[in-house]
């Protein structure tokens, strides 16, 4: 006969397996997408694509990289996230691979900007936050989202090396088949969701008072919620933010004299120190209010890239801005989940937190895409740096007036 102490230590053992397959799926979903910057040159020298073009590839993937998660996470709400994740795998490695045969600018944005960048938001942030919250109790919400978001930041600090040695010894193309058979990889780490999916039917329907309403009265209510909208545009500039720097940041450093290693090692710093920041916020978050933690971050990020704009561009001064950065990198992840779901459950989270990544992904295609465009008539990305410190600087104010309010369904958590 099982006891209670035996119970809710397999439970306990079930929490600790789901949180940890969601961080080694989002590592290698995030690990592929977080490189593509190094792939900025490379293809563009070897197919005669120009850089605005392949800018624009780009800044298409990161838009349907946020306008698929909140489609992937209606229909993981409703059928179930290991379905989704699943063909996200398939979608990210036929992208990846069908790359290498396309030497033309629409072929580039269909297999590079579409499939594959759709297939890395079936195994991407709201799918994985979203079911991970829905089948915890509040009071740990926070770190396993820190913890998640910490997989995907290894995943920028061990694939970026790792792309730029492949692309270096055997070519973009071999590099890139290579992402392609990693993204597989994510299909057995399905296994620990799926033996916790028994577990996911009572803590969705038993602890969240919106249970009872249906996804688009749920939609309809968020959007009207100003909280909900100083989030998304917060996010905005997340995603303007991050896009610009996967993207550019390597040719950035090139114009400044320095090497595509230092640039691979950077960006791999970036994910290493989120690490860090990515569960230090997942456990402020259990502490401090959200919106004060989201307010941080962006007002951090103004202040370093104002220092990067004046400093030396020296390898190790370009590592330290790498490590600062990396620090408040995707920090921003956890409190805006957390966040959604204080303010409405968790019953559509990967839906709801999948919309304010499709305002992330907006700036992202804006700061792709604008990147190019920039470089290509100015000879330089002045303009963008200016633009991501006047643009973190609107993030931390937006977010303060937020109405952060604990869960009404959850009179144990502690008030907010």
């Amino acid at each position: 006969m099982t006891t209670p102490t035996a119970s809710r230590s397999s439970a306990s053992a079930g929490a600790y397996g789901l949180v940890l397959a969601a961080a080694a799926i989002l590592l290698i979903t995030m690990g592929v997408r977080q490189t593509s910057g190094l792939f900025l040159l490379p293809i563009t020298q070897s197919t005669g694509v120009s850089i605005v073009a392949f800018s624009f590839a780009l800044a298409v993937g990161q838009f349907v990289f946020g306008a698929a998660q909140p489609v992937f996470g209606a229909i993981a709400d409703k059928y179930g996230a290991v379905k989704v994740i699943i063909a996200g795998a398939l979608l990210l490695a036929v992208g990846s691979a069908l790359t290498p045969f396309m030497t033309s600018s629409m072929g580039l944005l269909f297999t590079f900007g579409v499939i594959a960048s759709a297939g890395a938001a079936a195994g991407s942030f709201s799918i994985l936050i979203g079911i991970a919250s829905q089948r915890l109790p509040v009071e740990k919400r926070s770190m396993a989202s820190g913890i998640i978001n910490a997989g995907g930041s290894i995943g920028q600090f061990v694939f970026a090396p790792l792309v730029q040695f492949i692309i270096g010894v055997a070519g973009w193309a071999s590099a890139m088949f290579a992402t392609a058979f990693a993204a597989l990889l994510t299909i057995p780490l399905v296994l620990p969701l799926i033996r916790s999916a028994s577990n996911a039917v009572s803590s969705a329907t038993s602890a969240v008072a919106t249970a009872h309403i249906s996804l688009s009265e749920q939609v309809r209510e968020a959007m009207r919620n100003p909280s909900y909208l100083y989030l998304h545009a917060g996010f905005f500039t997340c995603g303007f933010h991050i896009a610009f720097l996967v993207t550019h940041f390597p040719s950035d450093l090139q114009l400044c004299g320095l090497t595509p290693e230092v640039a691979a090692t950077s960006l791999g710093l970036i994910g290493l120190f989120n690490v860090i920041g990515s569960l230090g916020i997942g456990w402020l978050g259990q502490r401090y209010r959200m919106k004060y933690l989201l307010a941080w971050v962006y007002g951090s990020r103004a202040a370093i890239i104002a220092i990067y704009m004046v400093m030396p561009k020296t390898a190790l001064n370009i590592y330290m801005f790498a490590a600062a950065l990396g620090v408040t990198w995707l920090a921003t992840v956890p409190p805006t989940a957390g966040l959604v779901g204080k303010l409405f459950g968790t019953r559509y989270l990967a839906t709801l937190f999948g919309l304010t990544l499709v305002s992330h992904q907006v700036g992202g295609f804006l700061g792709a895409w604008l990147g190019g465009i920039v470089l290509s008539r100015t000879d330089s990305y002045a303009w963008m740096w200016y633009a991501d410190i006047a643009l973190a600087l609107m993030a931390a104010i937006v977010n303060l007036p937020i109405r952060e309010q604990r869960l009404q369904a959850q009179p144990a958590s502690s008030p907010a």
